[in-house]
């Protein structure tokens, strides 16, 4: 299995080439997203969201797959995979804003009281929070390259956390800093960021699918001289 940094040099590799598609496929779901955030109010946008935005960002991440697969990609096939994946994608979207509500309503409650004991139990549901989030870094993965149902990939993503606790919470505080700066501009989230992403969680998940088959390309970049290990 790859370092996560190679996973990372990969990954921006990837950017670099498909930076083309990697805006279209974000496009397609900032359609969505940025209407939803700047004209809805915040409890129907977290409603929606799992309902609308994650099919698409599913979506990107099927277009992606294919490409990956050596299958022509077109900007059509994130609508199929949207399609395609629209139940595990809001099954896993309104588990993502369940967690989201836990950590808002305990800051909520729990914030504006004094006293240690409130500020460590805020502290504790937010772990839990994003522990339970670093559970699920492999599922949609699991959904699209190992095509399990979403209950299914939801219960080995959690057994894939335990065995490798340091590789997943690594993995997600990687996609957090490969992804977050884009939030600095509206227009910089919304044409990079579902594309980004679909191609580092790819990236990620597969290198732990396929342990094997990054220690064989390392062998043979070593071997030959090359960087083939940074390549596809």
């Amino acid at each position: 299995m790859r370092k996560l940094n190679e996973v990372l040099v990969k990954s921006g590799a990837e950017v670099y080439r498909e930076i083309v598609t990697a805006v279209l496929h974000s496009l397609m779901g900032s359609i969505v997203l940025i209407p939803l955030v700047l004209f809805t109010p915040a409890p129907v946008a977290l409603m929606l969201f799992p309902l609308l935005y994650m099919p698409l960002l599913y979506g990107g991440m099927y277009a992606y797959h294919r490409k990956w697969m050596g299958e022509a990609s077109k900007i059509r096939d994130v609508w199929a995979g949207a399609v395609k994946g629209f139940v595990p994608s809001a099954v896993f979207g309104f588990l993502i804003t369940v967690l989201i509500l836990i950590v808002w309503s305990t800051w909520w409650y729990y914030g504006g009281k004094d006293g240690f004991i409130y500020l460590t139990i805020a502290v504790f549901q937010t772990y839990f929070a994003l522990m339970a989030w670093a559970s699920q870094f492999y599922t949609l993965q699991l959904v699209l390259q190992k095509q399990m149902g979403i209950f299914h990939a939801m219960g080995e993503s959690v057994k894939l956390f335990f065995r490798h606790p340091a590789y997943t919470i690594g993995a997600c505080i990687q996609a957090l800093i490969f992804t977050m700066p884009l939030l600095v501009t509206i227009v910089g989230f919304a044409a990079l960021f579902g594309g980004i992403a679909a191609i580092y969680m790819h990236k990620a998940a597969n290198n732990m699918f396929q342990p094997e088959a990054g220690k064989n390309e390392a062998a043979e970049a070593m071997n030959d001289g090359s960087y083939r290990a940074y390549g596809d």
